[in-house]
This record gives C-alpha cells, sequence and structure tokens, in this order.
C-alpha cells in the first residue's frame, strides 16, 4: 500500500471515529449533517509542476519544509441555494497536507433547506471544529492567522473588520508536525464523505503570507478540486503580487 493511499485510509478511520462520537451541538449549521474541515482528500500532485487536485480543498498548500505561520485575507462571499443542502468553507492552517493533524480557524457559508447560512469557526483537527456565536455577513471582511512557538503552542486568530469583533484562540497540539501551511476554500466532511460544495461564486483571498514572507515565497502547490471521476467542483487562480488569487465554484 502507498503512502498516499495509507494517509488517506488513515485519515478516513479518524474521520469515522471523530464522528460516531458524541459532539456538541453546533449554532446555525446547514442541515443536521456534523461537519469537520479535514485534510487534503484524494489529493494527486504533480511535483514538478506544483499542481494538484484534491476532493475537498482548492487554493494554495505549502510543503517541504516547517511552518510556524499562515495569514490571508478574504471578504465572505454570499452562497446560491437550491434545495439541496451543501457546504463550504474557507480558512488559512498549518499541516493537512502531508500530515494528520489541522490546525486551522475561518468561516462558513452554507445552504440549509434553501436558505444560505453564515457562520464562523476554528479547529484542531482531529479534535471537533468550535464554532463562534458572532454574526457573519455576506460582504464581511476578515483576516486570519494560525501562528505556533514550532514547540506544541498555537494562536489562531479571526477578525471580522467590517462588524469589529475578533477572537484569538491559543491552544495546544504536541502532535502537530508543521508539515505545510495552507489558505484553502473547502467542501466540508462528514461520515459519509466530502458533502455537497455550496456556490459561493469566486472568493478573493489577499495578503496570503506563510512564515512572514509572501505566498508565492513559499513554493506552494496550486490545487484545484475535483471529484474522483473528474467532475471539476472549483479551480483557483494564479498568484497575483506575490499574495493574491481566488478559488471559483464550478459543481456541488
Amino acid at each position: 500500500m502507498s503512502k498516499a493511499r495509507r494517509h488517506a485510509l488513515h485519515a478516513a478511520t479518524t474521520l469515522l471515529a471523530l464522528l460516531s462520537t458524541a459532539a456538541p451541538a453546533l449554532p446555525a449549521q446547514a442541515a443536521t449533517q456534523a461537519t469537520v474541515r479535514a485534510p487534503i482528500a484524494g489529493h494527486h500532485h504533480d511535483s514538478a509542476l506544483r499542481y494538484g487536485t484534491s476532493s475537498n480543498w482548492s487554493g494554495y498548500a505549502a510543503t517541504g519544509g516547517k511552518f510556524t505561520s499562515v495569514s490571508a485575507e478574504w471578504i465572505q462571499p454570499a452562497v446560491s441555494c437550491t434545495n439541496v443542502d451543501a457546504w463550504s468553507a474557507f480558512w488559512v492552517g498549518l499541516d493537512g497536507d502531508g500530515s494528520e493533524t489541522v490546525e486551522q480557524i475561518g468561516t462558513e457559508a452554507d445552504c440549509s433547506r434553501g436558505k444560505p447560512v453564515y457562520s464562523s469557526w476554528y479547529e484542531m483537527y482531529p479534535a471537533y471544529p468550535t464554532n463562534f456565536g458572532n454574526a457573519v455577513r455576506p460582504g464581511d471582511h476578515f483576516t486570519a492567522s494560525v501562528t505556533t512557538n514550532g514547540s506544541g503552542s498555537f494562536t489562531l486568530t479571526l477578525r471580522n473588520t467590517t462588524l469589529g469583533w475578533s477572537h484569538s484562540i491559543a491552544k495546544t497540539l504536541k502532535s502537530a508536525t508543521l508539515a505545510s501551511a495552507e489558505v484553502i476554500a473547502e467542501a466540508p466532511s462528514s461520515l459519509t464523505g466530502v458533502l455537497p460544495l455550496a456556490d459561493f461564486g469566486t472568493i478573493g483571498f489577499t495578503n496570503a503570507r506563510v512564515n512572514g514572507k509572501n505566498l508565492d515565497a513559499s513554493n506552494p502547490s496550486v490545487i484545484d478540486m475535483a471529484t474522483k471521476d473528474g467532475v471539476t467542483k472549483a479551480t483557483t487562480s494564479g498568484i497575483n503580487a506575490g499574495t493574491d488569487f481566488s478559488v471559483t465554484w464550478h459543481h456541488s
């Protein structure tokens, strides 16, 4: 069994165990399914091109070193909802590409019974996510960062500069290997696997930085989201000015 397949199997087993336990109630989540933002799944990567596809991530991930900080900004997108429940999450984080933990913080835009639902959260995967109770609206401007001292202590910060609220969370995770840093639009997962991706249109990430430098200085991989059958779910643009890029929805 290949290393990639062993990692995918372990991630699926961890997710199954996590979602089989009693989980705290989440405010304003789409439908009734418990969701997590999981490590990269179904990852097919061509190292020569620094390009890959994933069934749940779209964006940029830096690997091949030790990563101690990541940050970015974005405008919360509005979702277009049908009668099908769907989910989308936007975040910055450390680990998750080549490692079995993810330390991450961000926002969400979901569809529940045809209605949009917006929220914010942090997650120290494989621990269950924690949702913040503050209002999140389309058009709100967010800044987010995850930093670590390199010895298991993390600070996860999210600010809504439009509404004026912020959270800075101190957490400890000794098992974190700091194998990657990423800025991602994600289709969250549940016990059944990767969930339908909500139509968020296009989200623009700006001022993205890794280890205190512009995103492009980390030589990150660009990741598009696609099913195993080759259906493109979301695509990622090139990096502008060293720090800015966008992700565009194509299919649920």
